[in-house]
């Protein structure tokens, strides 16, 4: 069966309420922006935006949020036939502080954790090339199940898997359950994205980037790519030398929320064209400075980037 869908992100699309007020801790803050959120929606809106096809895969409320969130997904041309609205429980929300650091949140979890089997059927995933999902989808069940009992469908359907490990002990307190997880994901040989922050919440501190490489490597993650922020990022591929790209220069930092979503869009559009890990690094590295330099969403010019580099 032809792979016609570039990626299925799965997991949780909210709404992320971000402080007005510069640098001010959530206690000081207070103005909101409401702006689309969640890890791997903040990926289909960017991959999409760049030009491939998206799917995505989510649970939301039947509420003016949920509202919201499916039609900023469908003005982006992502599709959401596999989104689903419930009664049951409202559009989760979180409420972020504005910082060039890493953001102080506050989670209300709501119907992002009602993830289906019926929302991944077995068809979809055998037209799909990257399936996608992240730790805080993995933190709560059913959504937990669903994932993992389909991630093992995908790979076994030809699917390359992927996984940001945006770890937080905020979202999911009980870390060895969260390790646990992990392994059975990397199992699945996925691409992973994981930054010094989430290996400090996740392993502790202290250990060093090879030693986070040859953890992931032994549990079968295929590629490890390690965000520094700042310093740029290093790449792990398995058997094969490390690459190491520095960030590039941003003037002025105006948000840092969703600057690693926009790292992986872009390193998994390029991916997804056939092109090196050392390509994809250069893109990504590109993304994230283009969100840095703005707030909420990426804007559409970010399409220029697939023209530049001939993808």
């Amino acid at each position: 069966m032809a792979k016609e869908i570039d990626i299925i992100c799965v997991g949780e699309a909210l709404i992320d309420f971000i402080g007005e007020q510069k640098e001010a801790p959530i206690n000081e803050t207070k103005d909101y922006h409401r702006y689309l959120g969640g890890s791997p929606t903040n990926v289909a809106m960017n991959m999409s935006r760049l030009g491939a096809k998206v799917q995505m895969v989510a649970t939301v409320g039947k509420d003016g949020f949920g509202d919201y969130i499916l039609k900023r997904l469908k003005e982006a041309e992502v599709s959401t036939d596999y989104l689903l609205e419930t009664s049951e429980k409202p559009t989760s929300v979180i409420f972020v502080n504005r910082t060039t650091g890493t953001p102080e949140f506050i989670a209300y979890r709501g119907a992002d954790t009602l993830i289906s089997e019926a929302q991944l059927p077995l068809e979809l995933l055998k037209k799909t090339k990257i399936y996608h999902t992240t730790c805080f989808a993995l933190s709560k069940n059913p959504a937990r199940e669903t994932i993992l009992s389909k991630a093992k469908e995908a790979y076994k359907a030809g699917c390359q898997l992927s996984i940001d490990i945006n770890y937080s002990e905020k979202i999911w307190p009980n870390t060895q359950a969260a390790k646990k997880a992990i392994e059975t994901y990397c199992n699945y040989q996925p691409l992973i994205k994981i930054s010094q922050d989430d290996v400090d919440r996740l392993f502790g501190k202290g250990m060093t980037h090879d030693e986070v490489f040859s953890h992931l490597h032994e549990l079968g993650a295929k590629l490890v790519c390690f965000t520094l922020g700042k310093d740029g990022a290093k790449l792990s591929e398995k058997g094969k030398l490390k690459i190491s790209l520095p960030a590039l220069k941003v003037e002025k930092i105006m948000d840092a929320t969703g600057a690693g979503d926009a790292f992986w869009s872009g390193f998994l559009f390029t991916y997804v064209k056939g092109k090196t890990p050392e390509q994809c690094m250069e893109v990504a590295l590109k993304m994230a400075a283009i969100k840095l330099q703005n707030v909420g969403r990426i804007p559409d010019y970010t399409n220029l980037i697939s023209k530049i580099l001939h993808l």
